[in-house]
């Protein structure tokens, strides 16, 4: 493998957002993500305080989701949302920008909407990641334009998506793609060195993480991590090691 086991469960964030997650369902979740030894996990607001508790000791860090999913919430609202998640245990914010400010083109609101969330995560010491919601977004235009307002705000990392920007489709159905080599690709070019990457949305396996990780993505969001994980022990255990012995699990 061209990876370690701890590069690639360290671009994990483990997701634990979807709308019928229960109680149970979000500690087990916490659980696994000490068990892999990913990078983080990534919740809805109300559970940062359980999550810290579980996961406490293991170094998988919290994160929460702010303005999640569609960044409709008022600026003051999400800066609110912000303090109540770092006072509560989180050091991940992953913010979703106004959508329709963007694509109205309401460049200053965006930029200070930003940079509220970045203040008041920087001063809980936690991260902030920027969720574009690429689907949203059919044109270059407006993902360069808030590469650069992201940089200019002091965001940590740029990503594409939620994992639920679903966009109706001709049929009447509804379908997105998620992070995409193209959009992650754009992202990486028009952001500073300091800046990393994060994708979400469509990243289900082994080699589809590889590629991203080529691509220079420091982080995904993912609900599959103990199938990916798993397959990577899987190969890595079916690999010669040097004399002929079989490589050692993680």
């Amino acid at each position: 493998m061209k990876y370690t086991y701890d590069e690639l469960a360290g671009m994990i964030d483990h997701s634990l957002l979807h709308p019928t997650l229960t109680d149970r369902e979000l500690e087990d979740g916490c659980r696994l993500a000490a068990s892999y030894r990913v990078a983080s996990v990534c919740i809805k607001p109300y559970a940062v305080r359980r999550a810290a508790e579980l996961l406490r000791g293991t170094g998988v860090a919290v994160g929460t989701v702010v303005g999640f999913p569609h960044g409709s919430p008022g600026t003051e609202v999400k800066r609110h949302e912000t303090a109540t998640a770092c006072r509560d245990g989180a050091t991940e914010i992953d913010m979703v920008v106004n959508i329709g400010k963007v694509l109205s083109g309401d460049w200053d609101y965006v930029e200070q909407d930003i940079r509220a969330v970045c203040a008041e995560a920087h001063q809980g010491r936690a991260i902030v990641k920027v969720i574009f919601e690429t689907d949203f977004l059919p044109a270059d235009e407006p993902k360069i334009r808030l590469c650069e307002i992201c940089d200019l705000a002091g965001a940590d990392f740029v990503k594409t998506s939620t994992g639920y920007g679903f966009v109706k489709q001709a049929d009447g159905r509804y379908n997105y793609r998620g992070a995409t080599e193209h959009d992650l690709k754009l992202m990486r070019a028009h952001t500073s060195a300091r800046m990393r990457l994060k994708a979400a949305g469509g990243v289900r396996d082994l080699d589809a993480l590889i590629r991203i990780r080529d691509l220079g993505v420091a982080r995904c969001g993912m609900s599959a991590t103990a199938a990916v994980l798993d397959e990577f022990l899987r190969r890595v255990r079916a690999e010669p090691a040097p004399g002929g012995n079989p490589v050692a699990s993680r």
